[in-house]
């Protein structure tokens, strides 16, 4: 892992290790950004701070050099504590409550706190497919473009290239027509510079998979109408029309000779391109700065579903799980926070378990043990009162800290949060930390086999009985290894040795670019030429 492999190597003083270590997490977290944003769940922005104190002295032991922690910290611990514990179960009940809440909005819009929108992804990715196809990702102040030649079961994938183009802020505030002429416009810029690895056969155009990450109502697997703009989006005249139909007249007027042949939100892009390797993924899970899943579900397994047919009888369904709420172990620190929120009431689960809301919560913990326990000394650090001044790479690197005074936890402590901190209050500090943590990679974990449950119990034997992958995306899964370590623990532990055996938890490092490319092709109008 990137922070541990820097404050390992690095032979600078704690300060200088921290500031490499927070920002190598958080230069790989919002480097994925991009791409880990799906939904008005996926999608949440994290708040951004300042920049905390610069250029300050080395943070030694004699700031404090009492290692004494007042007794008002303990009763707010064990508290804290009592309320976090993810007991088996627990774990089991929210579980339960997950596939519950799966059944119940797979029978009526609306029947529960879960979309559970349907993809109109039909057709999987098997490794037959030939050409080269586009993707283009939409989801943030940033779009990515990606291309990829395949070569079917033989060659499978043989070059990719991509690039990602930067939104001037007045186009998210302009018209329709102003965004997609630029995004076209970078579009035909990126396929101008394809190189001799790349070739389409003569006689077609080329084909594009679409994701883009924000609310829409999808019509078909090459149409959705935009509900609404989120993450500081405000563009006009686009709300209430297909945005595919967006792109494709954009593209015409570029003179580009491209089609979209597949809209889809990364979770579903995640599992696409997952799948491509191994036909044994079943489901997708995106946990970053915040987190939704998918799964692959039986078409007569949706009663709510009208009209649709699917060929192969299974369809992808997009849960949107962040909006889940049913029996989750909450404290006064989440409720709060909760409160103050721009959506308070939604998205309780993506709040407890996804890497925009963990930092804050712990800021929400120490501030109160500061200010009643004396945890800091007598005063309370102001910076400790801005909200997400602490951030979820920062309690990854302070869970990184190895050494004998933690000094790491110290530097960052004060870097960030204008903290003086002596060793024992480090080790509290530490220990909210882990609280915090297990509780949202347990949650996570229990989630995750709330789906296999609710797959499992349509075709008897055929999730727990047989090899299951779930794939993995996100910063926050991949780079924070204790959340990891939970999340996989809380399976085993629920589903018992004999069925968890066959459940395999594998990250898949930005699947969801070449899933949509992948979705293109296996929804490509020349499909039957491969």
């Amino acid at each position: 892992m990137a922070v541990k492999k820097e404050l390992e190597s690095s032979t600078n003083s704690g300060e200088a290790r921290t500031v490499v270590s927070t920002n190598t997490y958080r230069q790989q977290e919002e480097a994925m950004s991009t791409v880990t944003a799906t939904s008005p769940a996926v999608g949440s922005f994290c708040i951004p701070r300042s920049r905390g104190r610069i250029n300050m002295p080395r943070f030694t032991m004699t700031v404090r050099s009492s290692n004494a922690v007042s007794a008002g910290v303990a009763p707010i611990m064990t508290k804290l504590k009592h309320d976090c514990a993810t007991p088996l179960p627990l774990l089991r009940h929210v579980a339960d409550a997950m596939a519950a809440d799966m059944r119940a909005g797979l029978a009526v819009d609306g029947g529960s706190d879960l979309k559970m929108i349907l993809s109109y992804v039909d057709t999987l990715p098997t490794g037959n497919e030939k050409g080269l196809f586009y993707a283009l990702d939409l989801g943030g102040t940033n779009f990515r473009v990606l291309r990829v030649q395949l070569g079917g079961k033989e060659e499978r994938v043989i070059a990719t290239e991509f690039d990602q183009v930067s939104i001037p802020q007045e186009l998210m505030f302009g018209t329709s027509e102003e965004l997609f002429d630029f995004i076209a416009s970078g579009l035909a810029k990126f396929a101008e510079k394809e190189g001799g690895k790349f070739h389409l056969p003569p006689g077609r155009k080329r084909e594009i998979g679409f994701t883009f990450s924000f609310p829409v109502r999808q019509t078909s697997i090459d149409s959705g109408i935009l509900i609404k703009w989120t993450k500081g989006f405000a563009v006009s005249g686009t709300a209430g029309r297909d945005v595919v139909a967006c792109l494709n007249e954009a593209m015409d007027r570029q003179g580009l000779d491209m089609r979209v042949s597949a809209l889809v939100n990364d979770t579903v892009g995640t599992l696409a391109g997952a799948r491509y390797w191994d036909d044994d993924v079943m489901v997708a899970v995106i946990l970053g700065t915040g987190t939704n899943a998918c799964y692959v579900e039986r078409m007569n397994a949706i009663p709510k579903l009208q009209g649709h047919v699917s060929p192969s009888g299974r369809t992808i369904v997009n849960t949107e799980w962040g909006a889940f709420s049913n029996g989750l172990p909450l404290t006064v620190f989440d409720k709060d926070m909760d409160a103050a929120s721009i959506n308070p009431g939604e998205q309780i689960f993506e709040k407890t378990i996804s890497g925009m809301y963990l930092g804050e919560i712990v800021r929400r913990v120490l501030l109160k043990m500061a200010a009643e326990g004396a945890l800091f000394g007598e005063s309370v650090p102001e910076k400790l009162s801005t909200p997400f001044v602490l951030r979820t790479p920062d309690l990854s690197a302070m869970q990184q800290d190895n050494s004998d005074d933690l000094n790491v936890v110290g530097s960052i402590l004060y870097n960030i949060a204008g903290v003086e901190s002596n060793l024992s209050a480090r080790k509290i500090v530490l220990e909210v930390c882990d609280t915090i943590v297990m509780r949202g990679g347990r949650l996570a974990g229990a989630g995750i086999v709330g789906i296999l449950q609710k797959m499992e119990e349509d075709s008897t034997g055929l999730i727990f009985g047989k090899r299951t992958v779930v794939a993995m995306d996100g910063g926050l899964y991949e780079h924070y290894p204790q959340y990891k370590r939970y999340l996989k623990d809380a399976v085993k532990e629920i589903l018992g040795l004999e069925k968890s055996k066959n459940v395999v938890i594998e990250h898949t490092k930005d699947g969801s670019g070449i899933g949509a490319s992948l979705l293109a092709a296996s929804n490509s109008k020349y499909e039957h030429d491969f």
